[in-house]
């Protein structure tokens, strides 16, 4: 049977055997729920909010409350950012522009790139303030992933944060790999960064039969060009390590994702498009969460494809 290999993204986490457990309730709830257990497949999760954080949370970033993402444990202090070298800085502030975050106190977020999507981002009543949070999170995990930053997440701890990660992904996909296939990588979020880097950069990296990214910031612009000379948006498709087929999940009122959700723009093969981009729209006013995605008809069937019908 098939073997599914999930990959977290943005802020902090409950302990990781939690955090598997809400996700395939999640993706088996209700009549149409894909139940990973009762068809046999097997799943792991590629842990690793402990590489940013001093200890796991005990709800998820969610309010089951009031519809809008916790941000009270999970507000970054931007000073990080003071002192990057040349490079990191010049990245750094391109994309704090484009993600709307400031370098001082939380103020009003600036319109997003509305590209495709004129203003329609901007209407979702989700506050500003709490976005302009979350996408600090994400500037920050982003920054120290594909610049292979040091972070202490806790007293007298120093994490090459790119290594750690690389090295946990490398491992659980091994594990997988050693399980009856196909096998599938499902990653959110900045998870989606770490799973494409890992599959496309990383020589050690098992390959996979499917990969699944969802809420997805990859066609951000500023990223793509981190993963030169190995990317080009001519052969950006992982193809040495991706087997099968690349599906891409977004719904357009998701500010992570932006105004530019179509991964199939950017990661070609052989210059043609081959990831399939797929419009889940969620409900609600935070369209980002894992639990609205996986109860969305078009994922579940997409995935229940990929793990063989």
């Amino acid at each position: 049977m098939a073997h599914v290999t999930f990959i977290h993204g943005i802020a902090n986490k409950p302990p990781a055997d939690q955090l598997l457990t809400q996700w395939e309730q999640d993706l088996a709830y209700g009549e149409a729920g894909i139940d990973l257990g009762t068809r046999g497949i097997t799943s792991t999760m590629v842990y690793w909010a402990d590489v940013m954080y001093p200890e796991p949370q005990s709800a998820t970033l969610e309010s089951a409350d009031d519809d809008i993402p916790v941000t009270t444990e999970t507000d970054i202090d931007p000073s990080w950012r003071d002192e990057l070298p040349g490079e990191q800085k010049s990245f750094v502030e391109t994309m704090a522009e484009s993600l709307g975050v400031t370098n001082s106190e939380v103020e009003e977020l600036p319109g997003d790139d509305t590209e495709d999507m004129d203003d329609t981002l901007e209407r979702i009543p989700l506050p500003r303030f709490i976005k302009q949070r979350v996408m600090a999170i994400l500037l920050r995990d982003v920054h120290h992933y594909l610049f292979n930053a040091f972070h202490a997440p806790r007293p007298g701890t120093a994490i090459r944060v790119q290594e750690e990660i690389r090295d946990r992904v490398v491992e659980k996909l091994q594990l997988g790999s050693e399980q009856p296939g196909p096998h599938i990588v499902v990653s959110h979020s900045m998870g989606t960064v770490i799973a494409y880097d890992c599959l496309k950069r990383v020589p050690d990296c098992p390959p996979v039969d499917g990969l699944m990214t969802i809420g997805s910031p990859l066609a951000r612009r500023e990223i793509p060009d981190e993963f030169k000379p190995d990317w080009t948006r001519h052969d950006g498709f992982p193809s040495e390590r991706l087997l099968g087929p690349w599906v891409n999940v977004f719904d357009h009122f998701d500010p992570v994702v932006g105004a530019l959700p179509h991964i199939k723009r950017f990661y070609e093969k052989d210059g043609e498009p081959a990831a399939v981009d797929i419009n889940e729209q969620n409900w609600g006013k935070w369209r980002h969460s894992i639990s609205k995605y996986f109860q969305g008809p078009l994922l579940r069937r997409s995935l229940g494809v990929m793990l063989g019908g």
